[in-house]
């Protein structure tokens, strides 16, 4: 979830937003249609910066206009807030206002979209980068290394992170309770995480689900995946990055670094990632959780708080969305994802990207050098509503209204797991999320469904990344 709860990762729909190889064309038969309130009358001496219309809080807009102008009088800023159901939407959305004429100079981009945009439509960031170099010292010491490169495409870099979300693990106080059971260890297993299940079912009675998770490309089955050392794309990186790393990052921190993540070669028929169906497949069989179901999960807080779900997968995100639901601090907690063969997390992330149609791109350079500001995002972000990437933003403070009790997982993911990464998001990521969603809800729908449906994958993910976004 970017900014909002359930619905920062929710599925991306086929075929949602694809580009021509040539200029900036795409295939307008897939788009959505914009509101007349999508596309508002544009003054062209603005600096126009679009969002997802859910991921700033109306209270707070004034933090990103109002203010962003009174430090830069001469440039005057416009925040449209593109009302979208989800990221596959919003970028629909985006790429007809590029086609109509009517593109923004700024867009917040999430992982998903963020090689799609650095392909196709964004600017590398690069020189201004090293031009403020002293001024941005401040902002990449206070953000971990990770999070920047996933925001790196082929050696360069295209977007600050301004947030992200891993995929721990948030566990229901009350069921933890009923059944007799602590919160796990740190360190715990998969072979412990099946054991609580099963302690959860016995006490649970009727209508009660152990383990809950949605189908979907962000907490899915892509951390089991990730736990296991396996992917359904053969991983790389890109080279270069070295004038970032070596400016900005000491030597143990930017060790293993490089410009970016590559996605290649398909892998749906890699025994690990069998293995990994295989479980959750015995997960489904033995009624510890849910058969996977597409969608944003919005209906899961109701669920979770009233004791109906033990366990699930969520981000930082939740923090906030919980609360907003009335749930106390003390009716949950969180921890990392269970071990299995290694620890590396998921996560998404987010920023804000340049469009290289805009033609005030100086001027979006210091919108996007503002939004990073931490005064700024420490106004924008006090719902917890999501992970700020500066980590000094993160402090019990921040978590005593909200919770959990062990808000420090956050960060600690990406400090205490540093080969943890973000979603496979190639530019294909539309093709690819269709495919690993629709596969994973025949794998796991009904006994014996696991290898066809594996092959079935392999095939639509071979023919997904053929193809030219």
């Amino acid at each position: 979830m970017t900014l909002t709860a359930p619905s920062r990762r929710t599925v991306l729909r086929a075929g949602g937003y694809s580009l021509t190889a040539a200029g900036l064309g795409a295939t307008a038969a897939s788009w959505d249609r914009l509101s007349a309130s999508d596309i508002p009358g544009r003054d062209g001496s603005m600096l126009t910066v679009a969002v997802l219309g859910s991921a700033i809080d109306p209270s707070q807009q004034s933090v990103l206009v109002e203010d962003f102008q009174r430090l830069h009088p001469d440039i005057r800023v416009r925040l449209l807030a593109v009302q979208a159901t989800d990221w596959n939407d919003f970028f629909s959305k985006i790429l007809t206002q590029i086609a109509a004429g009517s593109a923004p100079d700024v867009v917040y981009v999430a992982t998903e979209g963020v090689q799609l945009f650095a392909k196709r439509l964004g600017v590398a960031l690069d020189a201004w980068v090293r031009r403020d170099a002293d001024e941005l010292r401040e902002y990449f010491a206070d953000v971990h290394p990770s999070l920047v490169e996933s925001m790196m495409y082929e050696g360069s870099l295209y977007q600050l992170p301004v947030e992200f979300n891993a995929a721990n693990m948030y566990l229901s106080g009350k069921v933890l309770r009923r059944t007799h059971a602590e919160l796990p260890p740190a360190d715990w297993t998969r072979d412990d995480f099946t054991a609580l299940l099963r302690d959860m079912k016995r006490t649970g009675g009727r209508g009660f689900t152990p383990f809950f998770w949605t189908n979907r490309l962000w907490g899915g089955v892509v951390p089991w995946l990730f736990a296991n050392g396996t992917n359904v794309l053969t991983e790389s990186k890109a080279p270069g990055g070295d004038w970032l790393w070596n400016r900005f990052y000491p030597e143990k921190q930017r060790r293993g670094r490089g410009g970016g993540y590559r996605w290649g070669a398909p892998q749906a028929l890699d025994g690990r990632v069998e293995e990994v169906y295989d479980y959750l497949a015995s997960l489904v069989h033995d009624g510890l959780c849910s058969r996977p179901e597409g969608g944003s999960g919005t209906n899961l807080i109701g669920a979770f708080s009233t004791g109906r779900v033990g366990v699930t997968p969520a981000g930082g995100f939740w923090a906030g969305g919980l609360h907003e639901a009335g749930v106390e601090r003390d009716a949950y907690d969180a921890q990392f994802f269970p071990r299995w063969r290694t620890r590396r997390h998921q996560y998404g992330a987010a920023g804000y990207a340049v469009l290289r149609t805009s033609e005030r791109q100086d001027e979006a350079w210091e919108f996007v050098k503002y939004a990073v500001r931490r005064d700024v995002m420490t106004r924008l972000f006090q719902k917890n509503q999501t992970t700020p990437a500066r980590r000094s933003m993160l402090t019990a403070r921040r978590y005593a209204a909200t919770g959990p009790a062990h808000w420090d997982i956050f960060y600690d993911t990406l400090d205490r797991f540093p080969a943890s990464g973000p979603i496979p998001a190639p530019p294909q990521v539309a093709a690819v999320d269709l495919a690993l969603t629709k596969h994973t809800a025949t794998a796991l729908g009904s006994a014996g469904s696991v290898k066809p449906a594996l092959r079935a994958l392999q095939r639509d993910l071979e023919r997904a990344m053929e193809r030219d976004t």
